[in-house]
């Protein structure tokens, strides 16, 4: 069945979800109204998912849907804000109701549980590309920006990184895994990133500065140094990794896609030696580690990796939309 926009909009994407006090308007005029509270200010961030670039051209309505709504969370997560509203704007090939009762349904499902709501957007024709906006609420001079990171603060990650590479890889087969469930758990690693946004409210209040990792470790942590005028070092040995890449991979390949590949949306985040107490007691309320891979540096000193306590020379890469 073919949908005019408005149609698609009221049978798809205008949804009773639970109210906001804080919204005066949502979907139904030409612009949303919300009200900020009052000692708060307003983290927005937005992100365009194109096809063939950001997702493959066969990915399912729902891991589409639940990814795009993930990502975004997670630049809210890194900012240390509490995810509050979203708009999305979506260009298809045509109006499928089949595809669009899938998206939808997966799409809800993952605001609802971040109790987000949507209150605005766009439908076109055309490629498949999805835009959406996030908008969230933090405390005046609480936010976690990458240009604040002090020199000696202790250099953390969560969770593990590489596993969203080495999914990818078997999605675009060129990695064979033979074992049926370790091969379902990368694929599904890359499809459906965990965003970290209660990890990202709680480091608020204790972390100096942090970013998501969405290009790269390397990189990502590059754009905290280069905005904070810091140099690092790194224990290569201390990065993080699932006793599945590591019993299944060589080293030169699992630190490869964690340093440089991207896509794990964990958080990098760094943080001051008289917080790590804070941090340590903090961590007990969490389900994943918070791992501790180097320090920040006075810039002079530059951005060192070292492997088995020898600095080793690398090219920092990352992803890069126009490479």
């Amino acid at each position: 069945m073919k949908y005019t926009e408005f149609e698609i909009i009221s049978q798809y994407f205008q949804r009773n979800q639970k109210k906001d006090c804080n919204e005066i308007k949502g979907i139904g005029d030409d612009s949303a109204l919300i009200k900020i509270p009052r000692n708060n200010v307003l983290a927005i961030s937005t992100d365009t998912l194109v096809e063939c670039t950001h997702f493959l051209r066969n990915i399912s309505p729902q891991d589409l849907a639940y990814k795009t709504v993930a990502v975004n969370l997670s630049d809210l997560a890194a900012m240390g804000a509490v995810p509050k509203w979203t708009t999305l704007s979506i260009t298809m090939p045509k109006s499928d109701s089949l595809w669009l009762e899938k998206f939808s349904t997966s799409f809800f499902n993952i605001l609802n549980k971040y109790n987000v709501r949507l209150i605005g957007g766009d439908t076109n024709c055309g490629p498949l590309s999805i835009t959406l906006s996030v908008f969230g609420l933090l405390k005046k001079n609480n936010a976690l920006l990458r240009s604040n990171a002090k020199i000696g603060d202790l250099i953390y990650v969560t969770g593990t990184l590489g596993e969203s590479a080495a999914g990818l890889f078997v999605l675009k087969r060129k990695l064979l895994i033979k074992n049926l469930n370790i091969r379902n758990y990368l694929i599904k690693k890359h499809l459906n990133p965990i965003p970290r946004v209660l990890e990202g409210i709680a480091l608020g209040k204790i972390a100096n500065s942090a970013i998501d990792i969405s290009d790269g470790l390397i990189s990502d942590l590059g754009h905290i140094l280069n905005n904070s005028q810091c140099g690092a070092n790194i224990n290569l040995n201390k990065i993080p990794i699932s006793k599945i890449l590591t019993n299944y991979f060589k080293s030169k390949h699992y630190l490869d896609w964690a340093l440089n590949i991207g896509e794990d949306y964990e958080l990098c985040f760094t943080i001051s030696k008289k917080n790590i107490k804070k941090l340590n007691l903090m961590k007990k309320n969490f389900l994943i580690n918070f791992t501790c891979i180097g320090h920040v540096t006075p810039i002079e000193q530059g951005f060192n990796l070292f492997y088995n306590k020898k600095k080793i020379i690398f090219k920092k890469k990352g992803f890069n939309h126009f490479n």
